[in-house]
């Protein structure tokens, strides 16, 4: 990997660290607990369909470690790390199939996996199965906000060309 495209990678990823931190200041307005819009996956849906596996993986992690850092909460390593590995490999084999331009559907699949993940983590950390009734809430929430960040995502992707060329 050349030196400009890591530089460019760490850009992707301070971007995405910065939106997320800055969404974590904003109050949550839904009463569901894991119910947010996930800004930085506008980030993470862009370098799928712009970067390699392994780098759009090391993105991604190194951002879910350093989230999890700056937020302090290290038990949301555990759920960031399973949602968003399981929704980064749907997004990934999906890249195969779903053009630029509908890479929204992509999006919308991948936070379904993200929420399935998530839900996977916490059913096995505390043993409590009434969790699952939160599932239904967790997948209308994912799908709009997969959408909204899908839509934002395919919106930046032609505007970030220049950015490409190396």
């Amino acid at each position: 990997m050349s030196v400009k495209r890591l530089a460019r990678l760490s850009l992707l990823t301070a971007v995405a660290l910065i939106i997320f931190i800055v969404e974590l200041q904003v109050p949550n307005p839904f009463p569901v607990p894991g119910v947010k819009l996930g800004l930085a996956n506008i980030i993470t849906v862009y370098a799928v369909y712009r970067y390699r596996a392994p780098e759009v993986a090391m993105m991604v992690g190194v951002r879910i470690v350093l989230g999890s850092v700056f937020s302090g909460n290290w038990m949301a390593l555990l759920y960031s790390a399973c949602g968003s590995f399981l929704c980064l490999l749907g997004m990934l084999l999906l890249r195969r199939l779903i053009d630029e331009r509908h890479l929204w559907i992509g999006s919308v699949c991948g936070a379904l996996l993200h929420n399935t993940g998530q839900m996977a983590a916490a059913l096995l950390v505390t043993q409590t199965p009434s969790l699952l009734l939160y599932f239904p809430f967790l997948i209308v929430s994912g799908c709009l906000a997969g959408l909204f960040t899908g839509l934002c995502a395919q919106l930046l992707l032609p505007r970030l060309k220049r950015f490409d060329r190396e």
